[in-house]
């Protein structure tokens, strides 16, 4: 069974994705076909989802994700500290 990570409301890594894919200058449909290239079968879809925080990632489509956009998990999660 693939692990995944709850995006929740007011906590979502969606914006980091967005803000890294825009810097480096790839389209969603570009960020779906390298997901593809590394057997993780993901749409436009569901990319739009992650990016707008309704979808719960898999832990490997992060992993891909941060090679994808050549970054660290830092950079992916940074800014989400959320205070309860």
């Amino acid at each position: 069974m693939a692990q995944k990570l709850k995006q929740i409301n007011d906590i979502s890594i969606g914006d980091n994705l967005r803000k890294l894919r825009n810097a480096a200058n790839l389209t969603q449909e570009q960020v779906v076909a390298q997901l593809q290239l590394r057997n993780l079968p993901t749409s436009r879809s569901v990319y739009s989802q992650i990016e707008a925080g309704t979808y719960n990632i898999r832990i490997s489509e992060l992993i891909a994700l941060a090679e994808i956009f050549h970054t660290d998990f830092n950079t992916i999660f940074n800014g989400l500290i959320h205070d309860k």
